[in-house]
């Protein structure tokens, strides 16, 4: 049968949630603080537990001679050792029980204090090791008290703390109030170990989430990210593992049974839950939901700004109350998004880079071709060529008709094949403006060129009746063209009798 000391040390370790060898490691240290405080030190006090949790202390004395004896605490002499064993000899060490009540009252209040310490500690340790092993996990408890807006939670084993920043501002409380919450900080402290919750944090909800749906749990269906305004609204960007298994179904169930749950839990929050996509333009789109979302241009990738067009009808609905709805979209997608309407997309000038986007967007490849002033802004330009005419101070579009096949491959570098195309591309994207000139042939003063140039033939070679210079880049012309070969100069001819 178990004794009385054994029984009260498996209720001990019941109730405080300590094991049963530290308990025993208490009462021994107790024992020999007592001794300590009675005889001055404890270096030959030794205690032992038989299997019925009985304990016993001993004091280790050597045997000496009858008139040898210098310390009582450690040495008994050779005469009152054979008292208690008749075989003992001079040199051995015998082990003497000592009884409890030698103790005076204040080495046995010493000790009081020592076990009330140590257990504390124990305690302490043991409670720090289980709680911070569950950082990251929901634990529910009780309303206990409330103290500057900060909630004091019953866990059983001891009291957790809900500051007012980590309370949804939805929700209320009262005494003995049921809370779920989510663990954050398992801190040490002089006054004790203090567990810290949270109702707001983003772990929250994804621990709701696991509770509720067996395809988050098992890993099927993963949550990318998830952005949260807590009380207000809550985005959550989720994929799948398995072609077979929708993961937006999965997290909402049959009939909203799942989604209804974990809404309740966040005591009616709104909760979008969309599917991720690697594509910014698909994942831009479905992160503004409940918006429709007609277009998304990416105006900048580099510094990851884009701009979604919606219909008049849903604009309100995309930018939110407050601007909440792009806000968390914006947070989801880590993109600085603008929502505009289809009018207010006509208005915008945006760079060039992005009315090649919008261009491609919609199939029209002439759309804001009027305001092309530069090479490299030519939607399709070879980036090489672009740049080897800038090297050359040949930036704008006016600056390369302006010169003539030879140079531009003398001072761009260019082939005439490249000359070719990129002119080619200029007609096709450029509104060119032509001022016509006039240029006056008179019949009667090239009859006198010729005459001319018969008498001073030795000096310049005939030209035929046919063939004038251009008068912008002095290239050579008829009279059946309407611009110049060279430099696209529109050309008209005019005869006098």
């Amino acid at each position: 049968m178990a004794t009385d000391m054994s029984e009260a040390i498996r209720q001990l370790s019941q109730d405080r949630g300590i094991s049963e060898e530290l308990i025993l490691r208490t009462i021994e240290n107790t024992l020999l603080a007592a001794y300590k405080r009675r005889f001055g030190n404890a270096d030959n006090a030794i205690v032992r537990f038989n299997d019925d949790r009985e304990v016993t202390i001993y004091a280790q004395k050597k045997i000496v001679e009858h008139e040898g004896v210098y310390d009582p605490v450690s040495e008994i002499d050779i005469e009152d050792a054979r008292d208690l064993n008749p075989e003992a000899e001079i040199g051995d060490e015998l082990l003497i029980e000592i009884d409890p009540r030698e103790f005076d009252r204040v080495s046995v209040q010493s000790a009081k204090q020592t076990a009330h310490q140590s257990i504390r500690e124990i305690q302490k340790d043991s409670l720090y090791s289980e709680f911070r092993d569950k950082v990251g996990e929901i634990i529910i408890g009780y309303y206990q008290r409330e103290r500057n807006g900060t909630i004091y939670v019953d866990l059983g084993k001891m009291e957790g703390i809900l500051p007012k920043k980590y309370q949804s501002p939805r929700e209320t409380y009262h005494v003995n109030d049921r809370i779920k919450a989510l663990i954050t900080e398992v801190n040490k402290s002089a006054t004790g170990l203090q567990v810290v919750l949270s109702r707001t944090h983003t772990d929250f909800v994804r621990a709701i989430f696991e509770l509720e749906v067996p395809e988050v749990y098992d890993k099927t269906v993963e949550i990318h990210k998830i952005v949260r305004e807590p009380g207000y609204r809550t985005k959550l960007a989720v994929y799948s593992n398995r072609e077979d298994v929708d993961p937006v179904g999965a997290c909402v169930g049959l009939k909203g049974v799942r989604i209804q749950a974990v809404i309740k839990e966040l005591e009616g929050e709104k909760i979008d839950i969309l599917k991720y996509d690697p594509d910014p333009r698909r994942f831009i789109k479905n992160a503004l939901s409940p918006a429709e979302v007609r277009d998304v241009i990416i105006l900048d990738e580099g510094k990851h700004q884009a701009l979604a067009v919606v219909n008049e009808t849903q604009l309100s609905l995309a930018i939110g109350k407050q601007g909440l709805n792009v806000r968390l979209a914006n947070r989801l997608v880590d993109w600085n998004i603008d929502v505009k309407t289809d009018a207010q997309f006509e208005e915008m000038d945006i760079t060039a880079e992005s009315r090649r986007a919008v261009s491609e967007l919609f199939g029209d490849s002439e759309i804001f071709s009027e305001e092309i002033s530069r090479i490299s802004e030519l939607p399709g330009v070879d980036p090489q060529v672009a740049q080897a005419l800038l090297d050359n101070n040949i930036d704008f579009i006016e600056d390369f008709l302006a010169l003539g096949p030879e140079e531009l491959a003398a001072r761009g570098n260019i082939s005439p094949a490249q000359i070719g195309e990129l002119r080619k591309l200029i007609e096709d994207n450029v509104e060119i403006i032509e001022e016509e000139e006039e240029i006056e042939a008179d019949s009667g003063d090239a009859d006198t060129a010729e005459d001319t140039g018969r008498d001073e033939g030795e000096d310049s070679e005939p030209e035929t009746a046919d063939e004038y210079e251009c008068p912008e880049c002095g290239a050579k012309i008829t009279v059946d063209m309407t611009h110049c070969p060279n430099c696209g100069i529109g050309l008209s001819f005019e005869y006098e009798d």
